[in-house]
């Protein structure tokens, strides 16, 4: 995977509208170290195979969170399953959380969500966490480009931005399949009409007589990019979208010799199943250890070595291994497991609670033995 930057500058910031929580209102914050129930509120159809779903706490709570963040899902298919998926909603309005999830076809959790998600339903979640974030109210010029299901983050600080106040000047470029593949079309126009400083520009690979599609068609290419974007090249750059998609932005760009260091993408890998989430940098966890050490995954008998400084998960890996893991950085949550035995060095960057450490839990993406371990796979 091509090496991508990441918000930096952001972190260390107030969370959005942390000031105006603690002035006017008295509802509790939500504590993600103790927190970990949503409600489900409402269910909403955005496309023929995307819906957002609309959360909230069982006890009324204000969420913080970063606009383009996430918050990791437990859903209840073959045992348990972990799934990251982007906030969508404005993180201008602290008391729901939404997520818009689209439908893949043989995805366990996107096809678990669909059918079986409605109002009154609890799921337990952590977070949010995540890095991929931007302050569209700052006075830096930006370009949004998604496909997808990848427009999720680019909504949600979009959003934040015109309700806090107006874009200082952002550009939105989105793609899709076709005219009823765009998600979230309709509140764009809204948006734009509403804010000057919003410029939004809709493509899609084919569109039929019967959409009556007036935008641009085909796939998005560098001339069509200077259409919709003259001075891109003077702009930073926030991509989300399937892994090819970036992939064609990063040579486009590259091609029309852009800084790529003013370049940010994010996605999660999920293999076959994706909904708009973050892939990061793998992180390298420091070389604590010149031995070799036995990894045994307690569920499937498996052993492998695990070199000197390699993670649980890399040592799976090399040895034709597939568990399931997603960021690479513990900041996600997907490789949570059981630690049965022996000792770890774990540098997380959030996507575990110390309450689950202290039950023996680890994110193998960035645990890095000190003895031989049993992990329960």
């Amino acid at each position: 995977m091509t090496d991508k930057n990441t918000t930096d500058s952001n972190k260390g910031k107030e969370a959005p509208v942390e000031e105006i929580l603690t002035e006017v209102t008295r509802v509790p914050l939500w504590d993600p170290e103790n927190d970990d129930v949503l409600v489900c509120r409402q269910v909403r159809q955005e496309t023929h195979d995307v819906k957002t779903f609309v959360f909230s706490a069982r006890e009324p709570r204000a969420f913080r969170f970063y606009p383009g963040q996430f918050m990791t899902f437990e859903l209840p298919v073959d045992g348990m399953i972990t799934r990251c998926y982007t906030i969508s909603a404005s993180a201008a309005r602290p008391y729901r959380i939404e997520i818009t999830v689209k439908r893949v076809p043989g995805g366990p959790g996107s096809n678990w969500l669909h059918d079986n998600m409605l109002p009154g339903k609890e799921i337990n979640v952590s977070g949010p966490g995540g890095e991929f974030t931007a302050d569209a109210t700052g006075d830096e010029k930006l370009l949004f480009i998604s496909a997808g299901s990848g427009i999720t983050p680019m909504m949600s600080m979009t959003r934040t931005a015109c309700d806090l106040s107006e874009p200082t000047d952002l550009h939105f470029v989105h793609a899709a399949r076709t005219p009823s593949d765009l998600i979230f079309r309709d509140e764009l126009a809204l948006l734009a009409s509403q804010n000057p400083t919003l410029k939004v520009a809709l493509t899609c690979d084919s569109a039929s007589a019967s959409h009556q599609w007036t935008g641009y068609t085909g796939r998005l290419s560098l001339p069509m990019l200077s259409l919709m974007s003259p001075d891109f090249k003077d702009r930073k750059v926030f991509c989300c979208g399937p892994g090819r998609f970036m992939e064609g932005v990063r040579n486009m760009l590259e091609e029309a010799g852009f800084d790529m260091g003013k370049y940010y993408e994010e996605s999660f890998d999920f293999g076959a199943e994706t909904a708009g989430t973050f892939e990061e940098h793998a992180s390298v966890a420091p070389e604590i250890s010149e031995q070799t050490f036995r990894v045994s995954f307690s569920k499937t008998g498996h052993v492998v070595e695990c070199s000197p400084g390699m993670t649980i998960l890399s040592a799976a890996k090399e040895a034709g291994l597939m568990p399931m893991s997603s960021c690479q950085r513990g900041i996600c949550g997907t490789c949570k497991s059981k630690l049965v035995s022996g000792e770890v060095d774990m540098n997380h960057g959030g996507g575990i609670r110390q309450r689950e450490i202290d039950q023996g839990k680890i994110l193998i993406c960035c645990s890095t033995p000190l003895s031989d371990v049993e992990v329960e796979i």
